[in-house]
């Protein structure tokens, strides 16, 4: 396993991080996900990542259970708050200050930890003025109920915001955790830039586009039974911006690429975002333990300026990179 450094802090992580998100509590029995926690750190994985709105909580309770018995002092734990949870009441959900304060008891309660390694804000919060939401977090700090701060799918601009109070409240912003892949690159031109000028590091999330970069969705042929294109809960609408015919058709041109590396192409898309010297981590799931082992050798693959041009020109114009798309992907107000 590869460590890095989380943003301009101290803290290492593991640079294939494990999450549980659409997995457990979801779609895996307890017992396989435990199983796929046990591959993970067998693999020399430390760092789990999951949110309090993950399967309403039943995500932190599965992950905090199968770390059971870890020396607590070896692993990095991170969690999110911003979405719904428990009865979705009307201040269930946000980053009030009340919200934080709530929701970080629950998830060290489900996770069965006295702190996290890293609190993350796991989206902007319009309706809470930015003072009140990074003093609660300042709170949470002092508490010793976190460690360091981070962000999910921010904005350049409020990440420039939100890090400035930081400083000011003498607390650590160090990560951003953004949707980031071969086909999906907005982060590239802002949010990128912002974060090597703040001392943030980006953990990105779906650097496989939900599956699509495996090359197992076939253009005009139905997807795989089982598979997350399959899955009505939740996961079939996520993966749905990537499943047209024209994105099918230009994965499937990346295939000669991962087999001259010898490599599957899910190793090769994580080796992608990892060459990103500002992406510290790639976050993976599994539905199945030997899943985790195969994703954990994309940290031995070397991508050369070639095949990086030759991936470039497989994905020609499907490749999404207005960093206008961060904002427009974002609740304009709270879910209800």
């Amino acid at each position: 396993m590869e460590f890095r450094y989380l943003g301009r802090s101290g803290l290492k992580i593991s640079a294939i991080t494990y999450g549980n998100w659409l997995t457990h509590g979801s779609q895996v029995e307890n017992d396989v996900a435990t199983a796929c926690v046990r591959a993970a750190l067998d693999a020399g994985i430390t760092s789990f990542d999951t949110a309090d709105v993950y399967a309403n909580g039943a995500a932190e309770s599965v992950l905090g259970d199968a770390l059971q018995g870890q020396r607590r002092e070896s692993l990095e734990i991170f969690t999110k708050v911003y979405w719904p949870t428990g009865p979705r009441g009307h201040n269930d959900v946000g980053l009030s200050r009340k919200h934080i304060a709530e929701s970080i008891n629950a998830s060290l309660r489900r996770l069965r930890t006295d702190y996290v390694d890293l609190y993350q804000a796991h989206r902007f919060d319009t309706e809470t003025p930015l003072e009140e939401t990074m003093q609660a977090f300042a709170q949470v700090v002092r508490q010793g109920k976190a460690l360091y701060i981070g962000v999910s799918e921010w904005t350049a601009d409020q990440i420039r915001q939100g890090h400035a109070l930081a400083e000011q409240l003498g607390i650590q912003l160090i990560s951003s955790q953004p949707q980031y892949s071969m086909l999906w690159r907005v982060i590239e031109d802002q949010v990128v830039p912002a974060s090597r000028e703040l001392g943030l590091s980006q953990i990105v999330w779906s650097p496989v586009a939900q599956g699509v970069l495996t090359g197992k969705y076939l253009p005009d042929a139905p997807p795989p039974a089982g598979s997350r294109a399959t899955d009505d809960k939740g996961g079939a609408r996520m993966i749905e911006r990537f499943m047209r015919p024209e994105v099918l058709t230009a994965v499937q041109r990346l295939r000669p690429v991962a087999d001259e590396l010898g490599v599957t192409m899910a190793q090769l898309a994580l080796a992608w975002v990892l060459h990103n010297d500002n992406v510290a981590a790639a976050l993976v799931g599994a539905s199945r333990p030997e899943q985790v082992a195969e994703n954990v050798k994309a940290i031995d693959v070397q991508l050369t300026p070639e095949v990086l041009t030759r991936i470039d020109d497989a994905l020609g114009e499907v490749v999404v990179r207005d960093p206008a798309m961060t904002a427009a992907n974002a609740p304009a107000t709270r879910p209800a």
